[in-house]
């Protein structure tokens, strides 16, 4: 006996290994940007002698390691968007283009053969209404 497809997205095990593909880099990404703000705050707040620390001139450790956030950011995007077009968007292509292929065929086999001698239904004009 053929095993009927799911008929609601979020039932399909693609839309499961998808989701898990998503969230297991939203939350490496969320830690490493979060992480990077927290430790800049806790380090500007309760040691700020070494934050005062000059590198060069007048440029400190803790104007470098502020610096750094936007850094940090750029990486984080840059990361999610190849995260996202090697491994989520190949997964939702192919999860997309199967459902629509399973819908069309519920659709062709929902649809009753209406040829000539047949009648129109009771209450129908013959035209897809909206």
């Amino acid at each position: 006996m053929e095993q009927t497809p799911p008929s609601r997205i979020s039932d399909h095990p693609e839309f499961h290994s998808l989701r898990r593909a998503q969230r297991r880099f939203g939350i490496r990404a969320t830690m490493l940007s979060v992480g990077g703000f927290l430790l800049y705050v806790v380090l500007s707040s309760f040691v700020p002698a070494v934050m005062n620390q000059p590198l060069f001139g007048r440029l400190t450790l803790g104007l470098t390691l502020g610096l750094g956030q936007f850094a940090v950011m750029g990486v984080t995007a840059w990361c999610y968007v190849r995260h996202m077009r090697t491994r989520v968007d190949p997964l939702a292509r192919g999860l997309r283009s199967r459902l629509h292929e399973t819908e069309s065929r519920r659709a062709r086999a929902a649809v009753p053969a209406q040829g000539a001698g047949q009648p129109l239904q009771h209450g129908t004009r013959g035209f897809r209404t909206w």
